[in-house]
């Protein structure tokens, strides 16, 4: 919670190609800011084992998810493998002004709509990777992907890599340490501003 009452919370935004780095990176900031919270999205996805509705998601049904969608709850959703994810206006709105800070893990898209709703309130973060050359290289390393997969990863990485400068920090992820140290820093300034 925020330290005076009545104070805002923060909206943080995570935007990242794949690769990059950027969920050791989120899973670092959440160790090191306990009071920055994750957001939690909407869900048709089946409940899996050791997961907590409320905690990892919120698990509707079909039927419940595209009622609330039709009435505009949600600031950003998609449809991914046949399950639909989003992330609730109502939720994100009552956290913030009730003093919570809110982090979120976004693909480009969803930070745009989520700019177009708060405006300034929320504040993106671009994970870069020091070219596209190293982030091939990182994906090619991970081999946890195929040939086509990894093609695609770069492909999409290109277009997001072009959007870099619109928004308001850009973090290069050449080193980990160097890149979670300036990574804080921003989250820091942003808590306490």
């Amino acid at each position: 919670m925020s330290d005076s009452i009545g104070e805002k919370g923060k909206i943080i935004i995570i935007v990242a190609p794949s690769g990059t780095g950027k969920s050791t990176l989120i899973k670092s900031l959440k160790e090191d800011f306990r009071d920055l919270h994750w957001s939690v999205s909407f869900t048709t996805r089946p409940m899996r084992e050791g997961e907590v509705d409320g905690k990892h998601y919120f698990y509707i049904s079909r039927d419940e998810f595209l009622k609330k969608k039709d009435q505009g709850d949600f600031i950003e959703w998609a449809e991914v493998h046949g399950n639909f994810y989003g992330t609730s206006l109502g939720f994100v709105s009552s956290k913030v002004n009730n003093g919570y800070s809110l982090l979120f893990d976004l693909d480009v898209q969803g930070a745009d709509n989520m700019k177009r709703v708060f405006g300034d309130e929320a504040k993106a973060i671009f994970i870069a990777p020091p070219s596209i050359e190293a982030l091939e290289e990182r994906l090619r390393g991970r081999g946890t992907d195929s040939e086509d997969v990894i093609k695609l990863r770069l492909e999409n990485a290109k277009g997001e890599l072009s959007r870099r400068d619109d928004y308001d920090f850009v973090v290069v992820n050449d080193d980990l340490s160097k890149a979670y140290s300036d990574l804080k820093a921003v989250v820091e300034g942003i808590l306490q501003s």
